[in-house]
């Protein structure tokens, strides 16, 4: 009878595991900054005779579970010369749906886009993914649609199209308005929060069956900060205290500090596996 038990009990555990999602994920380059940039425009009291390369990027979580999923949805083409875009003198530009390609994937097959935070380079391309479902943190949105705009309010970095847009995604009921920190969003996939690059921008942490990748997006801008605990240069969040608090507290979430992922240092190009020119897999 016993045998019988332990063998239910084995069978049990096996199907639970093979069920459990797991998930693969992906850095995709689709545009650089056109020049290197001293490392301390993008962090504090960093030596400014020293410069960095500065990428922009999306993230694919490919599941298991039959998920796509992009962290961020970069901007569409016109943004280049904008205002906003022109000090980066953009480079090498790919619409983000576009290096899907790369990894067997089309703009179609994206089932959700978890956004870090509103500013225009992550938000920009949500208009690209017909069937992906949005999710992002309600003080966020609620600051970005409202209050941001309003006498007093900080509204650098946002786009009043991204605005419109989103309004108009959430009529649809294509958004999901995420209430606060710590929140498993999709089995295997938690949002966090506490840094303010925005109002309350989140990081997003993967489980991938063996170590957890955590995205900080522009939680953190660059490994320097990383590595030295540094808030980022004046005007990159609304708290510093709490933008160096959460880097602290990313480095208890990971088993490996080198799974934390910056939200636009190119060195991540050099440090993961190549999978085609501008997609490493985080492994």
């Amino acid at each position: 009878m016993k045998y019988v038990i332990f063998f239910a009990l084995l069978f049990s555990f096996v199907q639970a595991f093979s069920q459990s999602p797991g998930y693969q994920v992906y850095a995709l380059r689709f545009a650089s900054m056109g020049h290197p940039s001293p490392i301390a425009d993008w962090s504090d009291h960093a030596p400014r005779k020293d410069s960095i390369n500065i990428d922009f990027m999306i993230w694919l979580v490919r599941g298991n579970n039959g998920r796509n999923i992009l962290v961020d949805a970069g901007f569409l083409p016109d943004m280049i010369n904008t205002e906003d875009a022109k000090e980066f003198a953009i480079k090498q530009y790919v619409r983000p749906d576009s290096t899907l390609s790369k990894l067997g994937l089309k703009a179609g097959d994206i089932t959700d886009i978890i956004l870090s935070h509103p500013h225009w380079d992550h938000i920009d391309g949500i208009s690209l993914f017909p069937n992906a479902h949005i999710w992002i943190q309600k003080e966020d949105y609620n600051y970005f649609v409202g209050a941001a705009w309003q006498k007093g309010g900080f509204n650098g970095g946002f786009n009043k199209r991204d605005v419109r847009l989103l309004v108009d995604m959430n009529l649809a009921r294509r958004v999901t308005l995420v209430d606060g920190d710590n929140k498993e969003i999709i089995p295997g996939i938690k949002v966090l929060t506490g840094s303010r690059h925005t109002f309350n921008s989140q990081f997003v942490l993967v489980e991938t069956g063996r170590n957890k990748v955590l995205l900080a997006s522009d939680n953190i801008w660059v490994y320097y900060s990383l590595e030295h605990l540094c808030p980022p240069s004046p005007g990159g969040t609304f708290d510093t205290t709490a933008y160096v608090k959460s880097m602290q507290r990313m480095k208890t979430l990971v088993t490996d500090p080198r799974f934390i992922i910056p939200g636009h240092d190119a060195r991540i190009f050099a440090i993961f596996p190549k999978i085609s020119e501008g997609v490493v897999k985080i492994k």
